[in-house]
């Protein structure tokens, strides 16, 4: 079998197995242990296959992400525990920034229990979540509005994220993986997404179970980038180990 036939029908095996080992290469095609770590090397140049300990993985595109008034429902119950666990980061007298999504709004739901707040957010939907709350001390940042998520971007929110300095930032992401980090789909929001991480003492990812071991089309920032991921009962464990042991901590809720 020519070279190429073969690296084709291994990315075929890997889109049905999610996941192939250097042995099942060499077993599958007859070929030698360095033939096969050969193909699997030059498959992961692209960008759906990924090299790992002793063999490949392939890489999950994340979906587009749809409008917030359409993701509202989604993941409804795994969204409010995820809140719930969050606001008991957050403590009194902080200043809190909130980004953007609606696993962040369900949090924004849930800190009028916090006693003199500060929250700073680029989220049309967070403001009119905290906007009735006179004891929140609420700032929000203009820019380019993004319509189907509600949120502003662009060079006036970046000029503001880089004076501040919050202790946590609180924050929702399209896909995250362990090697390729956390990344979104909207490309004009990328260069104010990354200014986010960078704005708090303390970076805290909200992330229900659908988003993990995805990919999406531009990275946000590595895994190092933050100190806190919260997610719920249904992220893989194999997953939440491999995050523990980068040293960020894992709340399941």
């Amino acid at each position: 079998m020519k070279t190429y036939d073969r690296r084709s029908q291994i990315e075929q095996t890997l889109k049905e197995r999610q996941r192939v080992s250097i042995h099942d290469v060499s077993e599958m095609f007859g070929v030698s242990v360095a033939t096969a770590r050969r193909d699997l090397d030059s498959l992961a140049e692209g960008d759906l296959v990924e090299r790992i300990h002793g063999g490949a993985r392939l890489v999950r595109k994340a979906p587009p992400e749809m409008p917030t008034i359409l993701r509202n429902n989604e993941q409804a119950a795994e969204k409010a525990r995820i809140a719930e666990a969050t606001v008991k980061l957050v403590h009194g007298n902080e200043a809190v920034f909130l980004g953007s999504g609606t696993t962040v709004m369900q949090v924004a739901k849930r800190l009028p229990a916090v006693e003199n707040l500060t929250v700073i957010t680029n989220s049309l939907l967070v403001a009119n979540v905290l906007a009735d709350w006179d004891e929140i001390n609420l700032i929000v940042l203009g820019g380019i509005f993004h319509h189907s998520e509600c949120s502003m971007y662009g060079y006036l929110v970046e000029q503001a994220l880089s004076e501040i300095h919050t202790d946590k930032v609180i924050f929702g992401v399209r896909a995250i993986d362990i090697n390729h980090g956390l990344s979104n789909d909207f490309i004009p929001e990328i260069s104010t997404d990354r200014k986010i991480p960078s704005s708090g003492r303390q970076v805290i990812v909200v992330a229900d179970h659908t988003k993990f071991n995805r990919v999406s089309t531009a990275q946000v920032c590595s895994l190092d980038c933050v100190h806190t991921i919260v997610t719920d009962q249904e992220t893989p464990q194999e997953t939440i180990r491999a995050i523990d042991e980068r040293g960020i901590d894992v709340i399941v809720a």
